[in-house]
């Protein structure tokens, strides 16, 4: 397949890099200070997953889809921080002849949604990704931890589009577990709940996720954002692979946070290089739905205040 990555951080170089090992034909859009280093050494990739390495003459790398046409893509992966989303979709919006699906595969909530409403149901996907990629240097992501295989699916629960199967196969295939699904809604909110509940404390605390499990205190407070989530999930007619809070709890002390116990919160790494944070898709949209739905999520409402906090200070000083 022909495919673009759009927002080509390192979630994207790394799926990148590994399908074009794979034979595929790859475009990034990336910042010129990756585009530079990638033309002339190429992209590696390293970790749990093995080591894959193409040269700069293996893909295409380009840092705007301004003047572009999109005729000959199969397939469009968004890989931007969520707070990027509408640009992004307005850019591809640009591209000409572009009609191919487009899949988002970010944190938080929401992004769905907005390409559906802009693309339309039948070009509308998104993945849940619950793996850490870290760029070391440019030229070099390392992939440190992965609870799942990532899940790829529609805006249709009940239904697996043929796309959601292509990529899927190709991600597999390419050494990145990967299975296609009939609702990838939720898969989505338990990725939100798993998000919600480690990413901001992680942040504001500036330790890794293990650390957090091991204080009452803080496990206190995951305890609280975890079951105003859920109310929030079940507000909005939504559902988890759990069926309450306390059956998910088990398996979130006894098996997800064990294993991505040494991992760094993605907003953990944004705060500390001046970054904004993808806060608003996380807490700040559990906060959000819960004033919309009515129910009531004071954890989720301070810890999205703390983080903005923490983020605006991190911009004063910049």
């Amino acid at each position: 397949m022909r495919m673009l990555i759009y927002g080509a951080g390192a979630l994207g170089q790394a799926i990148g890099c590994m399908l074009a090992a794979d034979g595929h034909q790859v475009g990034l859009v990336l910042r010129p200070r990756y585009a530079d280093v990638l033309k002339g050494t190429g992209l590696e990739v390293t970790g749990i997953f093995g080591d894959y390495r193409v040269g700069g003459e293996q893909m295409e790398l380009f840092t705007s889809l301004r003047g572009r046409t999109g005729g000959s893509y199969d397939m469009i992966l968004l890989t931007t921080k969520t707070y990027d989303t509408d640009k992004a979709i307005a850019d591809i919006l640009g591209l000409s002849q572009c009609y191919c699906p487009v899949v988002s595969l970010q944190n938080g909530c929401g992004n769905l949604e907005k390409l559906e409403e802009r693309l339309g149901r039948e070009r509308s996907l998104a993945g849940r990704v619950i793996t850490g990629f870290e760029i070391e240097q440019p030229g070099r992501v390392r992939i440190t931890v992965s609870a799942d295989a990532v899940h790829i699916g529609g805006c249709i629960r009940g239904v697996i589009p043929t796309a959601a199967k292509r990529l899927a196969e190709a991600f597999d295939h390419a050494g990145l577990p990967s299975v296609a699904v009939n609702d990838i809604f939720q898969s989505l909110y338990a990725k939100l709940l798993y998000n919600c509940a480690l990413n901001p404390l992680g942040a504001i605390l500036g330790v890794h996720y293990g650390a957090l499990s091991e204080s009452e205190e803080t496990r206190m407070l995951m305890d609280q954002v975890i079951e105003e989530t859920f109310a929030v999930i079940n507000a909005m007619g939504g559902s988890t692979p759990w069926p309450d809070a306390a059956t998910y709890r088990r398996i979130f002390y006894t098996k997800l946070v064990p294993a991505t116990f040494n991992h760094r919160a993605s907003m953990l790494q944004d705060l500390e290089n001046n970054k904004p944070t993808e806060v608003e898709a996380m807490v700040g949209y559990v906060a959000t739905q819960g004033k919309k739905y009515g129910v009531a999520t004071p954890a989720s409402d301070f810890l999205a205040a703390l983080v903005r906090f923490k983020q605006s200070r991190g911009w004063s000083r910049a």
